[in-house]
């Protein structure tokens, strides 16, 4: 009875379903469109709907990737998929940038929902990856190397999610968050964007925050590079900070940069804010960065080049050793920075350990 009981309802419910799906409008699924090596990815994308992936099969592509696709997933088969720039330039809005692969909104409508991950992109005369005016991008298990200018850039975006990428070698940031990437204005809101778990590398500065906030920057590795992490701000409104600067691991950062129009010589800084406010600096581990610039240190506070000051930030329960000419540096007349509960042997001025 029990057994004729279940056949009745089993039956009852398919036919349930039956209807409905009689009733509901079709539905399109979401399809994979596979690239082999010697086809095109751009080919693909452009006939790419919302919702569908891109799947790259191992071998190396020589184009630039235009991405105005919401919701779109491109991803390769790891470090066997490799995109390099293309042999004739042109192409494309993002090959004549010189960049590797672009997504690209508008400030009245921002392309959401993007991610890329599991490739490897290299040699562009301008950036990896370059991201603008995007909402919820996700960039994840990118090697970004040997590119002349930003590894992974994003500018005038929110929500983004940068996490366990390898970003190496390039000539400028290895990963870039800013309002504008070229310009000037207030700093713009995040909406608590992430960059975690990132490991970089031999780059002029590891990472860049650039007039944002409600920005995290957390569990990253930044070593080899002239210097580990800069939040840069100046006197514009809203005003940079916010941020949370916490749990890195942020060693040896002693290759040397020469000056340029907007920054002294680089090397050996660790954790860098100059001109921002109400910024935490916690839990990292801050070792062995040494040099001679003024902006060499540990952990060190700077005023702006524009003249703002720092303001309202909080150094705290990080240890920071070895690194010189102080492991905590305030250079700052800001009011309002604190120093609490950090190991470190030396700062300047004295008291701040």
């Amino acid at each position: 009875m029990a057994a004729r009981r279940f056949h009745q309802l089993v039956g009852t419910a398919v036919g349930v379903a039956a209807v409905a799906l009689a009733a509901a409008p079709p539905v399109q699924a979401e399809s994979v469109l596979l690239v082999s090596k010697g086809q095109s990815i751009q080919e693909a994308v452009n006939r790419a709907k919302p919702g569908d992936t891109v799947l790259i099969l191992p071998g190396t592509y020589q184009e630039s990737v235009q991405v105005t696709v919401p919701h779109l997933t491109i991803r390769g088969s790891g470090d066997r998929t490799v995109i390099t720039p293309p042999a004739v330039p042109g192409g494309n809005a993002c090959a004549a940038g010189g960049y590797g692969i672009c997504v690209t909104g508008t400030a009245e409508q921002p392309v959401a929902g993007v991610t890329i991950e599991s490739l490897a992109v290299s040699g562009f005369t301008k950036h990896a990856i370059n991201a603008s005016d995007t909402d919820r991008l996700t960039v994840r298990f990118v090697l970004a190397q040997d590119n002349s200018q930003y590894g992974i850039s994003v500018e005038k975006s929110t929500r983004a999610r940068l996490s366990m990428n390898r970003a190496r070698n390039n000539g400028q940031a290895g990963i870039f968050m800013a309002n504008l990437t070229s310009g000037e204005g207030g700093a713009l809101d995040t909406q608590s964007a992430m960059i975690s778990g990132n490991d970089v590398s031999g780059n002029r500065i590891g990472v860049v925050a650039r007039r944002v906030r409600n920005l995290t920057v957390e569990n990253n590795t930044m070593t080899g590079n002239c210097g580990g992490v800069f939040v840069v701000g100046d006197e514009g409104t809203p005003r940079a900070g916010a941020l949370s600067i916490r749990l890195n691991k942020v060693v040896a950062n002693n290759k040397f940069c020469p000056a340029n129009s907007r920054l002294p010589v680089i090397q050996g800084s660790g954790i860098v804010l100059t001109g921002v406010e109400n910024t935490t600096v916690e839990l990292n581990r801050i070792t062995d960065n040494v040099g001679t610039s003024p902006l060499s240190g540990g952990v060190v506070l700077f005023p702006s080049f524009t003249g703002g000051p720092n303001s309202g930030n909080t150094v705290k329960d990080n240890t920071a050793l070895r690194n010189g000419p102080a492991d905590l540096s305030d250079r700052d007349t800001g009011l309002g920075n604190t120093f609490n509960g950090n190991h470190c042997l030396v700062s300047a001025p004295a008291g701040r350990c």
